[in-house]
């Protein structure tokens, strides 16, 4: 007998800064519960995500959201432009606007929102820049400022960008981690890396909240920031530091875990996704109660 998930996937048209969007996502759960919205790392795809998305424990209590970025996996460039004309760049502006609109194609109420890597870079934008949006932050492996990974050398023609991606993310797992996952999601980035490089020039360029991290409003949008011990991109120490300059974040560090903790190492990452979710959920019966 044939084994169906329960997780499906649909296509939405969106609008961001002029741009016509066709964004793919896969989603579970039952649409009447709180969105946990999932962004995956840079020049990946919402595949990244698939334990989560398949966890009745979870799926039971959120409905999981995970989508590709516009130029990442089933998410096409904007339709209603010449993107091949023109290098491609990710910036904070268009980032923040292809998310807050997504979620309201989707019309999600104070959605969660959970980014790794890149992802967990513009977290803290979003915390930032719409706190009123959002009912919770989770950062992964993210930081203030990230600088010196959006390298000329990534598309030389000389060099085979999906192998030097690839052997990049493998070094960045926990060697604890199942072999079997750290191959699927070294394989994820074996499949492209067009749009790898463009992602790196928000999270090492465009973003920088070195000095504004006092800005950020956590008192109705809680913020959670967790880090693999691992990680030798955005290390624990970077994100205990931008941690210690928000007023009420929390920071978590993940033992025995590296950069992808979603994909490489799921039962031992949802330990602490966990805890970050019980921390959001306390903050706010706190603030009713």
């Amino acid at each position: 007998m044939a084994e169906l998930s329960p997780v499906t996937g649909r296509y939405v048209t969106i609008d961001v800064l002029g741009d016509q969007c066709k964004v793919f996502f896969l989603e579970s759960g039952d649409p009447n519960n709180q969105s946990l919205v999932c962004q995956h790392t840079a020049g990946c795809h919402n595949h990244q995500w698939r334990y989560l998305l398949e966890d009745s424990e979870i799926t039971r209590d959120y409905r999981v959201i995970a989508y590709d970025l516009t130029n990442h996996g089933k998410s096409d460039p904007p339709t209603n432009k010449e993107w091949w004309k023109e290098e491609y760049r990710l910036t904070t502006d268009w980032y923040t606007a292809f998310i807050t609109s997504f979620c309201d194609a989707l019309e999600l109420r104070d959605p969660i929102f959970m980014g790794c890597s890149f992802g967990g870079n513009e977290a803290l934008q979003l915390a930032l820049r719409h706190p009123d949006r959002f009912g919770g932050i989770i950062s992964v492996e993210g930081a203030d400022y990230s600088p010196g990974f959006f390298l000329d050398w990534w598309q030389h023609p000389h060099a085979n960008a999906a192998q030097v991606s690839a052997s990049g993310v493998w070094d960045l797992m926990a060697p604890q981690s199942p072999d079997s996952d750290r191959a699927a999601t070294w394989f994820y980035y074996t499949q492209g890396s067009e749009a790898f490089r463009g992602d790196l020039y928000f999270y090492s360029v465009d973003h920088d909240l070195r000095g504004r991290l006092g800005e950020i409003d956590t008192t109705n949008c809680p913020l959670v920031m967790l880090t693999g011990e691992y990680d030798y991109l955005t290390t624990p120490d970077d994100s205990r530091r931008t941690a210690d300059g928000i007023d009420g974040a929390t920071f978590i560090e993940m033992e025995k875990i590296g950069h992808f903790p979603m994909s490489e190492n799921y039962p031992r990452f949802k330990t602490y996704m966990r805890q970050a979710l019980q921390r959001i959920e306390e903050q706010h019966r706190t603030a009713v109660g």
